[in-house]
């Protein structure tokens, strides 16, 4: 049975919800899908946002064929059987072929020596690449790739993009859905349509409605009174981030296991512990943003229902490190210098001297690699910003008044 997601998938741009930004009127992934000039590009973005669904468009507007790879399985040879294909096809008396979409999902996957592979055929146009990923693609997929291909960043979905896909699938469904479950699937889903389409029909082959407590009791986790737009998704954090503060270990671990079970966004949560580890940590374990950020990289991998047991893991080490702020202290209050004196002159002795005119100018002139005279500008000379206490001598349970705010 086909499943509901995609049997919804949209094949025009007129039935596409979300994306207004790229796909709107006047947009500029609109107007190359419209006029035909489509390049190789890059979508950017969380999983459910539209971006197979973009890619099939884009196909269908052009009469390409759609290729579909997945780059966690893919191998080189699945490219060079698609590259094939086009000298196959070459038509004998106008000498083209049918243009080819190669849709790459979770190019991040691909390693260097596979990114290298796709150059010259995305280069010469023998395919036309798109590539969908959840990570940044500053840093996973290599710059010669990128310089051939254009990002667009797509977003999550709106509440009420989402409230108008489950409108879509409940019709489909031929089920009822009142405004209290919409809204709270809505929200749940997290900005992810294909998970809000797929919770809907799974509790409509359970039951004949689809009303608040059908989609609890088919969620198998009860709703906590937790609006992730509202003030308990900010009171939640804010005793979170001020339990891990005080380490008191059982305290945020409670309200991590609250926002888990309410279906809080697992990245947020570990964002704001890779923030902890350089805010509230900082110099007195270094290492704490090396686990901290080890622990975001699990839960991007992994996600639900695992990833919970990852966050406990980071949540337990920084809460029984040592607290120091003072690295944070000094960054704020260089900050407010910035903002009061403005771009200040650079020493000269500070100064890059890379021409001979510069040197003649005294650029560079006085420099010595370990000089103790201070290299601020001389408005800001005596100003100090980092102040470390004995790190040996910090409590790993700070009680002073600084750590309890």
């Amino acid at each position: 049975m086909q499943p509901l997601a995609d049997l919804l998938r949209p094949t025009s741009l007129q039935n596409f919800i979300g994306q207004t930004h790229l796909v709107g009127e006047g947009a500029p992934l609109r107007v190359a899908i419209e006029t035909g000039s489509v390049h190789s590009m890059i979508f950017w973005g969380p999983p459910g946002c539209g971006k197979t669904t973009l890619a099939k468009i884009i196909a269908t507007s052009l009469d390409a064929d759609f290729h579909y790879l997945s780059a966690v399985s893919a191998k080189k040879d699945d490219i060079k059987k698609i590259v094939e294909s086009v000298y196959l096809e070459v038509d004998p008396l106008s000498h083209k072929t049918k243009r080819k979409i190669l849709f790459l999902d979770e190019i991040h996957r691909f390693n260097k020596a596979q990114q290298d592979y796709l150059l010259p055929y995305v280069e010469n146009g023998v395919l036309t690449l798109i590539g969908a990923t959840t990570e940044n693609p500053s840093f996973e997929v290599i710059g010669p790739l990128q310089s051939r291909c254009q990002v667009y960043v797509l977003k999550g979905l709106t509440v009420e993009d989402l409230q108008k896909i489950i409108g879509q699938g409940a019709r489909t469904l031929k089920v009822k859905v009142d405004k209290t479950a919409s809204e709270f699937l809505a929200t749940f889903a997290n900005g992810d349509g294909r998970k809000a389409l797929n919770i809907l029909e799974t509790t409509s082959s359970l039951y004949k409605t689809i009303s608040l407590e059908n989609l609890k009791s088919t969620l198998r986790s009860p709703y906590l009174r937790y609006d992730q737009a509202g003030d308990e998704h900010y009171d939640t954090i804010s005793a979170f981030i001020k339990s891990l503060r005080a380490s008191q270990v059982d305290a945020a671990i409670y309200y991590l296991a609250r926002m888990v079970a309410s279906g809080e966004d697992p990245l947020f949560i570990a964002r704001r512990m890779v923030i902890f580890a350089s805010e509230d940590i900082g110099a007195a374990v270094p290492t704490a943003l090396v686990v901290a950020n080890a622990v975001f990289r699990a839960v991007e991998t992994i996600g639900y229902p695992e990833c919970g047991i990852n966050l406990a893991h980071g949540v337990v080490y920084l809460c029984q490190c040592q607290k120091n702020r003072s690295a944070y202290d000094a960054f704020r209050s260089a900050q407010e210098d910035v903002s009061t004196y403005g771009n200040l002159e650079i020493p000269l002795k500070l100064r890059n001297a890379p021409t001979k005119l510069m040197k003649e100018l005294d650029y560079g002139k006085g420099y010595s690699r370990y000089d103790s005279q201070s290299y601020l500008p001389d408005k800001l000379r005596g100003h100090s910003y980092f102040n470390s206490p004995n790190l040996a001598n910090l409590p790993n349970k700070p009680n002073n008044k600084e750590y309890a705010k």
